[in-house]
């Protein structure tokens, strides 16, 4: 059951005092360089560039056929990394629009009933700009096909510069790979928007790539990287920095080791601040004021996987596992705060494994720390066999989102949501401090 509070949503002020039916309004949200005749790289195209390059078809029967045929590319794979030349950073630059306020009728896709834009369907077009970056970087104008499947393995982070999105004015995307291992790429991205005659920051992203061989079944090589200049310099060392961070925090995990000192006296502080002091015993739990039990904060929902939001790759696409996991968390959040809450961060979206057609994917989104009008929501998401009961864990999404208002605090009863509260406040405390 959703809470009542659910049913008494307000908007902020400044989202719905919004209207794109004024003249004026549209011409300012309109950029220059989208206008008709400009031959920039439309948002629409991007998932087209990506069948061209890896030979998809766009019809789910022609589709199967062309990934079978991609099998006969493993003999151009790379049998070293030391056999690629070396690529630089502005060979995979890119640069796409999404022009909201010039064209009116893609608007409708992204648009909210509250007349802001879908940050679900953001997500879908970073992860495809992701890959499409990437297969830039290891680009081979001697090849027709690549024989190189890139996917995406992990959502490092995304951090909102603005919490608005306009519907009515024009969206830049630009990105390059600014990092590279042996068979794995790191890609930044900027989305910017087009408000009183000049391009205002909206976000940065930075996404982890994997490159697989044809069959997407065992690791590729991809081009080595050559920064120029201190600049790239310093973004190719930031790489590094991000994946000797990653590493640290997988070894670290709750899932591993036990928790530090001072979180065990966290979780023991939780443990008696809700003892009832009437009693002389373990089991008897009273809620503290303003508090909500971490059990009653969970909102759950079921997809089925249909080829219409497959990838390129014939699996369920990333971005849209995105989308659906942020829509799921954002209306956990909104019924827990009980107002509708803002993205703050996107952080540490693991792809564990890829999604079929056909699955039943089971999305649980859990509200699993709280601190002022901040909520952190963790999004856990699951491929049901019904024919051998089988679960198996796909990905992980976190969410911090930001209330206008004081938040109850959540309070765990079991060891398990004292753990969950403790990654939560991890996670909270990276996105704040980073």
């Amino acid at each position: 059951m959703l809470s009542p509070r659910f049913l008494l949503l307000r908007s902020t002020a400044s989202l719905t005092s919004r209207s794109f039916s004024v003249g004026a309004v549209l011409k300012q949200g309109k950029a220059p360089d989208m206008a008709d005749g400009n031959p920039l790289l439309h948002v629409s195209n991007v998932r087209n560039r990506l069948r061209e390059i890896v030979g998809a078809s766009t019809n789910w029967s022609d589709h199967q056929q062309a990934m079978s045929e991609r099998l006969s590319l493993s003999d151009m794979l790379a049998k070293s990394q030391d056999d690629l030349p070396l690529k630089r950073m502005k060979d995979s630059r890119l640069e796409v629009h999404l022009p909201l306020g010039s064209e009116p009728q893609l608007r409708e896709k992204y648009l909210t009933f509250h007349n802001t834009v879908r940050f679900g369907r953001i997500l879908e077009d970073l992860d495809s700009l992701a890959v499409l970056i990437s297969y830039s970087h290891t680009y081979n104008p001697a090849l027709k096909k690549t024989p190189l499947s890139i996917v995406t393995a992990l959502v490092d982070k995304i951090d909102m510069r603005q919490h608005i999105i306009y519907p009515d004015c024009d969206i830049k995307f630009s990105g390059h790979v600014t990092w590279v291992g042996k068979t794995s790429i790191e890609a930044k991205m900027h989305m910017s928007q087009y408000q009183n005659g000049a391009y205002s920051p909206i976000l940065d992203a930075t996404f982890v790539m994997v490159a697989r061989d044809p069959e997407n079944k065992r690791a590729a090589y991809v081009n080595p990287l050559k920064p120029e200049g201190p600049e790239e310099e310093k973004l190719f060392q930031e790489g590094e920095a991000n994946k000797v961070r990653r590493v640290e925090l997988s070894t670290a995990s709750l899932l591993k080791v036990a928790p530090t000192d001072e979180e065990r006296k966290i979780v023991h502080g939780l443990f008696l601040n809700t003892l009832d002091t009437k009693t002389v015993s373990f089991r008897s739990r009273l809620l503290p004021p303003n508090s909500v039990w971490m059990e009653d904060a969970k909102l759950k929902g079921l997809e089925i996987c249909h080829p219409q939001e497959r990838n390129i790759f014939n699996r369920i696409f990333g971005g849209f596992l995105m989308r659906k996991a942020y829509e799921l968390g954002w209306a956990n959040a909104c019924s827990f705060g009980g107002c509708r809450p803002s993205l703050m961060a996107v952080d540490d979206i693991l792809f564990q494994k890829p999604v079929e057609i056909g699955s039943l994917l089971l999305l649980s989104s859990q509200v699993c720390y709280t601190q002022g009008n901040h909520i952190q929501v963790r999004v856990h998401s699951e491929v049901f066999d019904p024919l051998t009961r089988q679960h198996n864990t796909t990905n992980v999404f976190h969410f911090t989102f930001i209330s206008d208002r004081e938040v109850p605090n959540i309070i765990p009863m079991t060891y398990g949501e004292s753990m969950l509260y403790l990654d939560g406040k991890r996670h909270f405390n990276q996105t704040v401090d980073p």
